[in-house]
């Protein structure tokens, strides 16, 4: 089965607009470059993925991700990422792609074993592995076989419109919880939870440094699980398998 893994990037000026009452647009960029450079290059060291597509109207990701070797789908607008994603999933279908994992750069714990994870729960086609936010009502990642197996609904309430989807599809939904991966960044809680599992010298850690920002008391159990399974070389799973209620 021909994989890939499919990076929607929002142009930096764009993003994180959730923050704008506490950093300056300025600072939401930067926040943004420097997630997508990191996340960039924990992608690169994942192994068994046949294919890497970034779609995006940034220019800098574009440019990056053709030096990575990637393939490009460059945007001349962007409506919303589940349109983005839903026009490189057909895109991608039609380029024999058969498993296509979407994954967001603002999962700045993530680590390429976590990816490589996800793919590993994929069954023969058709099917769907979901990993939840940490407050599991959003989407961070989304495995489809093929890829273009149910519309995206990325934003409010997504985690449940997708399983709807599969279920109404009559395919099995695999959950996959990773708390490095359920971990996103869209309100200033999320950068005080995230703070402090950083990787020392990423390009996000120093703008966390640079911005001061402090870690919360209550990311510190979860700091302790990612320092462990960080040494032990495997991620965390807490849950994997849910199946349609109507299969």
């Amino acid at each position: 089965m021909t994989n890939a893994i499919l990076i929607p990037v929002k142009e930096f000026h764009e993003a994180k607009k959730r923050l704008a009452p506490h950093f300056s647009s300025a600072d939401r960029a930067a926040l943004a470059e420097a997630m997508c450079k990191d996340f960039f290059s924990i992608v690169a060291g994942v192994r068994g993925v046949a294919r890497v597509f970034v779609i995006s109207k940034e220019a800098r990701a574009l440019a990056w991700a053709r030096a990575l070797g990637w393939e490009t789908i460059p945007e001349s607008r962007q409506s919303s990422e589940s349109d983005s994603v839903d026009a490189a999933s057909r895109y991608c279908a039609d380029r024999g792609v058969e498993a296509l994992l979407r994954l967001p750069i603002d999962i700045p714990v993530a680590q390429a074993q976590d990816i490589e994870a996800i793919c590993r729960e994929l069954h023969p086609a058709p099917g769907a592995v979901i990993v939840p936010s940490s407050d599991g009502t959003g989407t961070n990642a989304l495995l489809r076989t093929p890829p273009t197996l149910f519309p995206s609904h990325f934003g409010p309430n997504s985690f449940a419109l997708h399983l709807a989807e599969a279920e109404r599809c009559g395919v099995d939904a695999r959950v996959f919880r990773n708390p490095r991966l359920e971990l996103d960044v869209d309100e200033l809680q999320d950068l005080r939870n995230v703070a402090s599992l950083l990787r020392p010298g990423s390009a996000t850690a120093r703008w966390f440094e640079e911005h001061a920002i402090a870690p919360a008391e209550a990311a510190s159990a979860v700091a302790r699980d990612h320092v462990h399974n960080t040494a032990a070389g495997v991620p965390i799973i807490i849950e994997k398998v849910r199946k349609s209620a109507g299969r």
